[in-house]
């Protein structure tokens, strides 16, 4: 799998994940433009990529995908907090 399919099914997976768990009265519905990459990164037949969308939610998202065994697996994540110290 090229970068560029990677990225591509990474976006569809993750725009289908957002709108499978949002709250169905919002009656919000994103699309693939609605999903942006932060982070990508390939090395030999592995990618991982970090992504967000455009709803203000908190989430973001990691996907790696094992070229050995041609699988992807997301992992979702909120965003709690950020806090600041001073070292």
């Amino acid at each position: 799998m090229t970068n560029e399919e990677f990225i591509k099914k990474a976006k569809q997976l993750v725009t289908d994940y957002t709108n499978d768990h949002m709250d169905k009265t919002d009656g919000v519905h994103i699309t693939n433009a609605d999903v942006y990459v932060v982070w990508s990164a390939k090395t030999l037949q592995n990618s991982k990529a970090l992504l967000s969308t455009t709803v203000s939610d908190g989430m973001y998202y990691e996907l790696t995908y094992n070229g050995d065994k041609k699988q992807i697996y997301p992992d979702a994540y909120k965003k709690w907090e950020n806090v600041e110290y001073d070292i």
